[in-house]
């Protein structure tokens, strides 16, 4: 672990016991060093988990079923796309399947609500990158009563028992909670006005749903208490710095990277007499 980290960012940042109402979004938690630290250590673990990544997909193809899933969630301008611009985008894309879920289309809403997303689980030997995801369904919903509480109070047991069976089936959950204070929120919406390159980010009901954001706390605060297990923990990333969600998002995935103990596959083949076919060639 980096000398800058006092605590295991994972340790840091675990949501258990953890009050959203209380958060500290402008935080570090467990990082010592400021943004100039924090930029130049994103650089390094970048290649750290680049070499992971590649580990993890070399394994795939030679027939290890495992795949990591990253689940990222926030309330817009989190940080959730900066996380796969400048995380995600350090590794190799060919060993990543990425999946944005927004408004259900006509033929998800014909499903139940998991089958979207059983549909983009990552294949062995990718990381896979959730944008939003199945908690829209726990969150969203419950926000603003798209349906009765009947419905969605199940889909709290109902979710653990689904991540249950991804575990089982070697799929490791990392679950990123992403939270930007309202007054971060409002700078990074009103860049969005004043730049041409981030028109095409704004959506006018993001300032709507400020008007939610007690219902939010109560809905994220709930999904923290309810659906963080010991197979599939959530970690609360505050994101009011985007450097330090950026580093801390990269130090969690080369954590669950490196607790696969992943190593480069043996060849099917034999080396020497490959190198005197090669020569001979």
């Amino acid at each position: 672990m980096p000398e800058q980290w006092t605590v295991c960012p994972a340790e840091a940042m675990k949501a258990d016991g953890l009050r959203v109402a209380e958060l500290d979004t402008s935080g570090t938690p467990g990082f010592t060093g400021g943004k100039k630290a924090g930029v130049a250590l994103l650089a390094e673990r970048s290649k750290v988990l680049s070499d992971l990544q590649e580990k993890l997909y070399a394994n795939g193809r030679s027939g290890d079923r495992r795949s990591v899933l990253l689940v990222l969630q926030g309330m817009d301008t989190a940080g959730k796309g900066g996380i796969v611009r400048h995380v995600i985008g350090s590794v190799d894309p060919q060993g990543v399947d990425h999946a944005a879920f927004g408004v259900p289309t006509q033929e998800e809403q014909r499903h139940h609500y998991l089958w979207r997303i059983r549909e983009a689980l990552p294949r062995a030997g990718q990381l896979g990158v959730f944008d939003r995801s199945h908690y829209e369904d726990v969150l969203v919903v419950r926000v603003h009563n798209l349906v009765p509480p009947t419905v969605w109070e199940p889909r709290y047991d109902e979710i653990n028992a689904f991540e249950r069976e991804l575990v089982d089936e070697g799929i490791t959950l990392v679950k990123v909670a992403m939270f930007v204070s309202l007054d971060e929120q409002k700078r990074r919406l009103a860049e969005r006005l004043e730049r041409a390159d981030k028109f095409w980010k704004f959506n006018p009901a993001d300032i709507d749903e400020r008007a939610y954001w007690p219902a939010y706390q109560e809905a994220y605060q709930a999904m923290l208490d309810r659906t963080s297990t010991e197979y599939a923990p959530w970690h609360v990333v505050p994101a009011d710095r985007k450097w330090f969600s950026r580093l801390a998002v990269t130090e969690l995935l080369i954590a669950a990277l490196e607790r696969l103990e992943l190593d480069w596959p043996l060849p099917t083949f034999d080396v020497e007499q490959q190198k005197r076919r090669l020569a001979q060639a």
